[in-house]
């Protein structure tokens, strides 16, 4: 998928095998020829994939009958106001930092030793690294722009959050689990703060999901803290957003829930930025197959 500035804005169907527009802008804007080449690019991205997948698998020693994603994410931010640019090119495999660009000092790295040898051979193709760094700092930066520009109107709404409180019990029998959650806002720069007599509690004894989409392209975010059962403390949320002309707080009321197994979402975070960013995510699944990024 396409997004820009946490909105979707494109898609790879793998079963029409088609690159597919989100937003009705994108329809009006842009030619029919830009979906053909971009619908082949999305084709051979696929393609690549499937065919070194098997590598990654085969290093990490992994079983094939197991489940295991594979992610690749590339794009471009821009910071207009101090005329700086970021670019994004790098792989994840289960969740973790596998391979990625290092666009200053031309050339990949790696926290991982099984992807050492891909390392040292895409540093050793010297048109490689000129035709990423060549994408990401300038046609990224030049479609990042347009779509800004088409994109304008839409970018102008925004949303306030709607703010919620709510406890249940932890697994340590003792404990609740106070969470703070603030939802269906945009754009993204939102204050979001557990308070406990109208302090904040510290950033250590706070988990964040950070700032996750929402399937209306709107955005949330969680935060949680563990207190005593027996804690009589007066809690609150405290958001704050340019939409809102004064902040939202909502008092705890102490009551919580019996405790039961989260779900847990896996989700693709954009950087902040205040400009605007590009990225691409190819996101791969693979079961009962071999399987990595390659050579």
């Amino acid at each position: 998928m396409g997004l820009l500035d946490d909105r979707q804005i494109d898609y790879y169907d793998s079963g029409e095998k088609r690159k597919i527009p989100k937003q009705h802008w994108m329809r009006e804007k842009l030619p029919e020829d830009y979906w053909e080449k971009g619908t082949q690019s999305r084709r051979n991205k696929e393609q690549w994939i499937n065919d070194n997948i098997h590598i990654l698998m085969y290093r990490m020693r992994h079983n094939t009958s197991d489940l295991h994603v594979l992610q690749w994410r590339h794009g471009c931010e821009i910071e207009q106001q101090v005329k700086e640019t970021k670019s994004i090119d790098e792989y994840g495999y289960d969740g973790e930092n596998f391979l990625s660009f290092d666009d200053k000092e031309s050339q990949w790295v790696t926290p991982v030793e099984a992807a050492l040898p891909t390392k040292r051979k895409w540093d050793n193709l010297p048109i490689l690294d000129q035709h990423t760094t060549k994408y990401l700092n300038e046609e990224c930066v030049d479609w990042l722009n347009k779509f800004i520009k088409y994109a304008y109107d839409e970018f102008r709404k925004a949303s306030p959050p709607g703010v919620h409180v709510f406890a249940r019990k932890s697994k340590n029998e003792t404990k609740l689990k106070l969470t703070c959650l603030a939802t269906g806002f945009y754009p993204r720069d939102v204050t979001l703060t557990i308070r406990k007599y109208r302090e904040p509690l510290p950033e250590n004894e706070i988990k964040s999901t950070g700032v996750r989409p929402n399937h209306d392209e709107t955005l949330q975010i969680r935060k949680s803290a563990e207190i005593s059962k027996d804690d009589k403390a007066e809690y609150d949320c405290f958001s704050a957003h340019r939409t809102l002309k004064e902040p939202i707080i909502i008092k705890w009321d102490g009551q919580y829930q019996d405790w039961s197994p989260e779900i847990v979402t896996l989700t693709v975070v954009i950087p902040p930025v205040i400009a605007g960013s590009l990225l691409v995510f190819v996101v791969v699944y693979i079961k009962k197959r071999k399987g990595i990024i390659g050579e």
